[in-house]
Parts: C-alpha cells; structure tokens; sequence
C-alpha cells in the first residue's frame, strides 16, 4: 500500500524504520495519519520476516500531536464518538504489535506523539528531545487509553508530574524518570536505534514476541477495565469554556485562565 504521510523502510536485517512523514506540520496526527499508522500495524501483523520496527519523525521532531487545527465538519453527538475511537484504536494496535518497537525521539514528541512513544516497547531520545501531555494546560483529559501506559513506565508520583502539570519535560528529566532508556547525540539517534534493534534481531522471534506479548498483558490486565471511560471523559471537557479557553491560549501564545467551567 502507499502512505501519504509515512515513510516505510524494510530493510534485509528483520529490521523495519518507519518515519511519520508531516514535517511542514510538526508531523501532527490527523485523521488520515492516524489511519495509515492503522492500516500499517495490521500490515505488520501479517509480516513475519520484521522483527524490529523503529518509529521516528521526518525533519525536527517526532509528533508534535493530535492536529489541532484538522477542519471537522459539523457531526451527531454519535458520530462524534465514533470519531474519536481512532486515536485509542492506533495506541492499542501499535501497543499489541508483535515486532518489537522502538521509538526513536528527535526533537518534541507531544500529546498524542508522547501517547504514540509511550506504546513503543523502548524510546531512544536525542540530546535535546522532549515529551509531554499537554493536554490538561488546553482544558482537557489525557485519552487515547494513555494513562495506565504513562503509569506503567515510570510510576504513579512522576506521571502525575507529567500529565496534570502538562509541562514539555527534557531529556534529562525523562532519563530520571525512566521514560527514556538513554539519550545519544542527535547525529547518532537512528544508528543507535538500529543499534538496539540488531540486539533484539538476534533473538530467537517466537519466545522473543511472546515474551513481549506476556508482560504487557500482566502490566496492562485491568487497564481496559476502567480506560473505557477516557473517551467520554474527554467529550465532557470538550464542552467546557476551560477548553476553549484553553485552545485559543495555545494559539494566542498566552498563559490560559481557567475557572472550572
């Protein structure tokens, strides 16, 4: 299939690299992105020569997020759930990949981005990379089935720090915190990727993935007991002056002044 928005290299050593491909947009997700990382992880299930898939960004960053300023026309209060599926849909799929994946972080990886690299079994940041969920400073939730992810990697005080603050944590914070593995120079980001990768190439794939498909059911067995809910926590915000006020303090470049309304 051909992607408008991905970069897909398979390579001849089970190693595959794919890059989100939206420089000129900070490679924000919209609904056509969000879509072929879809159709791309059910094409990964019927791969079995990949062992290894890295995901990166195409120019300065990795994600800058969901895309903001994508035009939706107006919906049904049931059509705009169905909408906003996606978004949870691709975090799981990429989640429950049998290959092992890396996320290779140049520059920001921001809300959904950071929910994207949170699903990866291992993250390589660059030097001066950054992470956050900037959610809650726009007025609403943390969705996309993210928080027990973020809770799973670095624990419970450190991913309140991170998701009710909203801050962009650099990559020394991320290293301390455990969100990160290492950081390398940014020159070395991908070879040092590729570096990771040829380790888990090596491996045996069948113990190799099912021993990767174990521990993510054991860390995440209650996670879609309550994650339900993410969705229709995030319609309730969605419906707040905090949002909006919120939104247009994003784009006006100003601190927001919210009310709990």
């Amino acid at each position: 299939m051909e992607y408008k928005h991905l970069l897909i290299e398979k390579r001849d050593d089970h190693i595959a690299i794919v890059t989100f491909n939206r420089p000129d947009q900070l490679n924000t997700l919209n609904s056509t992105l969000m879509s072929e990382i879809e159709t791309l992880t059910e094409e990964f299930q019927k791969d079995t020569e990949t062992r290894v898939v890295i995901f990166t960004g195409a120019g300065k960053h990795f994600s800058g997020g969901a895309d903001l300023k994508e035009q939706r026309a107006p919906s049904s209060l049931l059509e705009q759930t169905r909408a906003k599926q996606i978004g949870p849909r691709m975090i799981r799929k990429i989640f429950m990949m049998d290959q092992i994946t890396i996320a290779a972080i140049n520059g920001g990886a921001l809300g959904g981005g950071a929910c994207i690299v949170s699903a990866c079994d291992f993250r390589i940041g660059e030097e001066n990379c950054m992470a956050g969920f900037p959610e809650s400073r726009l007025g609403m939730n943390l969705s996309w089935v993210a928080v027990p992810l973020v809770v799973h990697l670095i624990g419970p005080t450190f991913a309140k720090e991170m998701i009710i603050l909203g801050k962009n944590n650099d990559a020394q914070t991320l290293v301390k915190w455990g969100f990160l593995s290492e950081i390398v120079p940014r020159e070395r980001l991908l070879e040092r990727a590729i570096e990771m990768a040829k380790d888990y190439v090596k491996m045996p794939p069948i113990p190799a993935q099912m021993i990767k498909k174990s521990i993510n059911h054991i860390i995440g067995a209650l996670d879609q007991a309550i994650m339900h809910m993410d969705a229709d926590q995030h319609s309730l915000t969605m419906t707040t002056e905090d949002l909006r006020e919120g939104i247009a303090a994003f784009f006006g470049k100003r601190k927001g002044n919210y009310k709990g309304n």
